[in-house]
């Protein structure tokens, strides 16, 4: 179902097609898919012992720890967020309440090329963490045994998050399409 709505100072009118069931379940699940990440690393930036030893057990304490993990979680929880514009109206116009901006379309090619950049990034950042042999996880000081098992468990769903964006990205290109 389609419906168009005219937008203040708008350079075209944005017509709204519902995106489908499947690319409304995805865009929740790459905001779920973050949670698990972020939860263990509050845990880490609030003193929890999640198992680093050596150097990086000595690093990752204090409040720089701190700040930086609220930082890293805020970010990626937000960045999460703003896929559910690809499946909502807000990521075709920007909301009324919003100064300046507030009414008119966003550029189409502007969100398509912004998600597509953000799904290639996170998919290669967390396959280079997680897939490269001798990478960042082969250090001996990160957690071992059920600690090392829990922070696996909860980093690998960020695996699926870039795939997801992409084929959200896709989605909304083909939605919102002339």
């Amino acid at each position: 179902m389609s419906v168009t709505l005219p937008l203040i100072d708008s350079p075209r009118p944005v017509v709204r097609t519902r995106a489908p069931h499947w690319a409304v379940r995805a865009a929740w699940a790459t905001v779920l898919c973050t949670v698990p990440s972020g939860v263990w690393r509050l845990v880490l930036g609030f003193g929890g012992d999640v198992g680093f030893t050596g150097e990086l057990g000595e690093m990752y304490q204090g409040i720089d720890i701190m700040v930086y993990v609220l930082v890293l979680t805020v970010a990626s929880q937000a960045a999460a967020f703003l896929t559910l514009g690809l499946v909502r109206p807000w990521g075709e116009a920007a909301p009324r309440w919003m100064p300046v901006v507030g009414g008119r379309a966003l550029p189409r090619r502007a969100v398509i090329t912004v998600a597509a950049l953000g799904a290639v990034a996170v998919t290669a950042l967390c396959a280079a963490i997680a897939l490269v042999p001798g990478g960042p996880l082969a250090n001996p000081d990160f957690p071992q045994g059920d600690a090392g098992l829990i922070m696996h468990l909860c980093y690998a769903p960020l695996l699926a998050w870039g795939p997801l964006v992409l084929a959200l990205t896709i989605a909304y290109a083909r939605r919102t399409r002339a």
